[in-house]
């Protein structure tokens, strides 16, 4: 299956991997940070870049927000600051994702952004014009907001992460019920960072048997070899956060790639899927070079003529332009028909 996933772009099961550089909220609220963001990510090798398009009201209810807990330890001991204040800080609004585009846009990268309400689907497809829709993992059971995704007959880039098989099959069956089948479906660990002995990569293995559609991987560990490991599983799309700096104030930015380390994550990728070539076991080696490395049977003595061949007369050396050492049972036991220097390559015409 090979989707058209933006103007220029295609992605099938065995397609060399694609990158989105998520930026998330990694902007903390700041256009000229989310402007930086793009233009690194760029400059690293990127595919896309994505945001996520939520406000205070789409993505906690009240009752959160009267909890007060924060996820990331970043926050637990602040007094300065509520998880209200930090999210309407670190949304980004309509407004600001328009003028992200036009920057997007000049550099030639495309922007994408994972809705978290019916409103920012339609958004993000009328006016953004995204070329695919992202699915966050919190999501994959939210079975009415995956339908209302898949009609706007938009790729559909599904991650997996929190997902029980049987929601990942519902959810899939959702999609599939609109008549969308542009899926790509992400394998994912939503722990961040992710642990790496609870990663997993074995299931790429199990979701490449049983749906029919390009399998990726959403990386939330520390560090670019477990994106490598899932390119080696056959992963052909792989989303990794991105920040400017580790240190910056935010949710992300610590297990996030800086720029360098997702330039380095890109390459070791891309390189390592040049190295899976193809599963039929044949000849790599130009037949020039096998000859030149591979032994002939050569005259381990010097050998008259109407001499009888036998083992201890014959020897194996380089280079391998003459008769193979498995002709050798066909040498044993005839005669010579001419005189032999030592070192000489043995002929077929030898005997």
């Amino acid at each position: 299956m090979k989707l058209k996933i933006s103007s220029k772009k295609y992605i099938t099961r065995n397609s060399p991997p694609l990158f989105i550089a998520e930026l998330g909220s990694n902007h903390n609220g700041d256009l000229n940070i989310a402007k930086r963001l793009i233009k690194k990510a760029k400059e690293a090798g990127a595919d896309y870049v994505k945001f996520q398009s939520w406000t205070s009201k789409s993505i906690f209810s009240e009752v959160k927000y009267k909890e007060n807990f924060f996820l990331n330890d970043d926050y637990r001991s602040r007094k300065d600051i509520n998880l209200r204040k930090i999210v309407e800080k670190y949304a980004i609004s309509e407004n600001q994702l328009l003028k992200i585009k036009v920057y997007s846009d000049s550099l030639k990268i495309p922007l994408i952004s994972t809705p978290f309400s019916k409103k920012e689907v339609d958004f993000l497809i009328d006016k953004i014009k995204v070329p695919f829709l992202k699915v966050a993992s919190m999501d994959l059971n939210n079975y009415q907001f995956l339908y209302y995704m898949a009609k706007k007959n938009k790729p559909i880039v599904l991650s997996t992460g929190m997902g029980s098989l049987q929601e990942i099959d519902k959810a899939i069956e959702t999609i599939e019920s609109t008549g969308n089948k542009n899926i790509i479906i992400l394998h994912c660990l939503s722990i961040y960072p992710a642990p790496y002995n609870k990663i997993n990569l074995s299931r790429i293995d199990t979701l490449k048997k049983l749906y029919p559609y390009p399998i990726g991987y959403s990386d939330h560990s520390i560090g670019s070899f477990v994106s490598v490991g899932a390119v080696t599983k056959g992963a052909t799309l792989i989303e990794k956060h991105f920040t400017l700096d580790h240190e910056m104030d935010g949710w992300d930015h610590k297990i996030s790639s800086n720029p360098k380390e997702l330039q380095e994550l890109i390459h070791n990728c891309k390189n390592i899927h040049l190295t899976l070539g193809e599963s039929r076991i044949i000849r790599s080696e130009p037949s020039k070079r096998i000859k030149e490395f591979r032994r002939s049977i050569v005259a381990a003595r010097k050998i008259r003529i109407g001499e009888i061949f036998t083992t201890d007369m014959l020897d194996f050396k380089r280079p391998g332009r003459g008769l193979a050492p498995e002709m050798i049972d066909f040498i044993i036991g005839k005669e010579c028909k001419r005189n032999i220097n030592y070192d000489e390559l043995i002929s077929i015409k030898d005997f």
